[in-house]
């Protein structure tokens, strides 16, 4: 998780597991419904996986969590930090 993510969920008291359960149960959040078909493909077929979960009442307003193509790592990070 980038620095921006550990200090928003300390600040606000957010646990990063529960969404960390949601990506992996397939649970992809507020993405498109194209990006969720990519999903989808990317579990049967290899490929990044992508979830978006809108964080209400936050200085951020969306959190991402992005797992490598080759699920070596899942990353959470803001969008001002891409």
């Amino acid at each position: 998780m980038t620095r921006g993510v550990s200090d928003l969920m300390k600040e606000h008291g957010l646990e990063p597991i529960q969404y960390l359960r949601r990506h992996a149960y397939g649970e992809w959040g507020d993405i498109e419904e194209d990006d969720a078909q990519a999903n989808e493909d990317a579990l049967a077929n290899g490929g990044r996986i992508f979830s978006a979960y809108n964080l209400v009442g936050m200085p951020e307003s969306r959190l991402w969590v992005i797992t490598e193509a080759d699920r070596s790592a899942t990353t959470f990070l803001l969008p001002s930090e891409y």
